[in-house]
């Protein structure tokens, strides 16, 4: 049995901010800037460990995120805990009026999220253990991932460029008209090939008329899934309604939270479950909809738009519960990724391998990442 148990003496919380090349075109809106926030915890035995709290948009929003991430960790430093997953379960309560008072259900949310993820990294550094391997006995050695935030112009020519670097497996960002969408993703099957996996996402971007619409035409592409067609406070009719009508399995969880989980594990309009693990629930919220999706016979594809903890996290869980899911990865260039993860997963045949290190497998180059704070912070007992 390994030691869960938690004794915090200090919580630090890093704002990051790097400027893109390239702007990211989503449905909501254009990322000009990837921000960032990171945790480090440390126990009373000098153990560390890293997390992420969800930031990515807004962009003005990641320094508030880091400020509430010292005020909650008031709460926690100095304190005992029995496992991460208590803590987790048990702050989750305490701040259940906070939550009415703020309204800020998100941020808080997200802030407890990081907080997991650091608290599971240190027990399982603490017990020299990769992180999957805390989680479950699975024995994993590489996990799929697929290619995510392809642009709406010319995305086939970013596909093919990502096919020849060992990627088999494409999301193209739709929302941006039926007709630019559905050509988009005809030039990218053409692109690519009929044997590759070709999803797409709207972001919540349609109605069930246009939604109905768009499964129609794209029928012929045989994607793998349509991820959030429709807002996801939808009325479960047109949810249900589409599934029935779509060939094309539908997919969402990254902006579900608590029950709203239990309702689409129990249900059978969405065949692909994609919680993010820095917006909701940390390791120990998404270990548990994991099992419970792959126990189910849907796929648990994580959902990741982030830095480099965020994405070790992501890969440790779905390799400790397995099933058929795929990573969602990254290709633009990310120094918030790439200061953590730097050259520990190498695409080959559309899979990466997983770390084999204590903990996450890696720890952020504060010092590659120093001139993009924006802020920083620390409490300690």
């Amino acid at each position: 049995m390994h030691d869960l148990s938690l004794h915090l003496v200090s919580i630090e919380a890093f704002c990051i901010r790097v400027p893109v090349k390239m702007p990211i075109k989503v449905a909501f809106g254009t990322f000009r800037d990837r921000p960032m926030v990171l945790l480090r915890v440390v126990d009373d035995h000098g153990a560390e460990g890293w997390g992420e709290v969800w930031a990515n948009w807004p962009a003005s929003g990641a320094e508030h995120r880091a400020r509430l991430s010292i005020d909650l960790g008031e709460r926690m430093v100095g304190k005992h805990f029995d496992s991460p997953e208590q803590l987790f379960r048990q702050l989750s309560q305490e701040l259940e009026v906070l939550v009415l008072q703020t309204l800020e259900v998100g941020p808080i949310a997200q802030v407890l999220a990081g907080i997991d993820i650091a608290c599971w990294d240190l027990v399982a550094r603490r017990a020299n253990k990769p992180l999957h391997r805390m989680i479950s006995q699975r024995d994993a050695q590489q996990v799929p991932v697929y290619v995510t935030g392809i642009n709406p112009d010319q995305p086939e020519v970013f596909a093919a460029a990502r096919q020849a670097e060992g990627f088999r497996s494409f999301k193209l960002k739709t929302g941006f008209g039926h007709d630019l969408d559905v050509r988009n993703l005809q030039a990218m099957r053409e692109a690519l090939g009929p044997s590759v996996e070709l999803t797409c996402d709207s972001n919540q971007n349609l109605d069930l008329p246009a939604a109905k619409a768009f499964v129609k035409a794209i029928a012929p592409l045989k994607l793998a899934w349509f991820e959030e067609p429709l807002r996801v406070d939808a009325p479960a009719s047109e949810w249900e309604e589409l599934s029935k009508f779509s060939s094309t399995p539908l997919a969402g969880g990254e902006n579900f939270h608590n029950e709203q989980f239990d309702q689409a594990l129990d249900g059978s309009v969405l065949h692909v479950i994609q919680p993010d693990i820095t917006k909701w629930g940390g390791v120990s919220g998404n270990a548990q909809v994991a099992r419970r999706a792959v126990a189910a016979g849907k796929r648990y594809c994580p959902h990741y738009f982030g830095g480099g903890v965020s994405l070790l996290a992501s890969l440790h869980v779905l390799a400790a519960v397995g099933g058929e899911g795929v990573l969602e990865f990254d290709a633009h260039p990310n120094l918030g990724r790439e200061a953590v993860v730097g050259e520990l997963l190498p695409v080959r045949d559309g899979s990466v391998p997983v770390p084999t290190g204590p903990g996450l497998g890696a720890v952020p180059d504060l010092s590659q990442l120093a001139g993009h704070q924006t802020w920083t912070g620390r409490v300690k007992a």
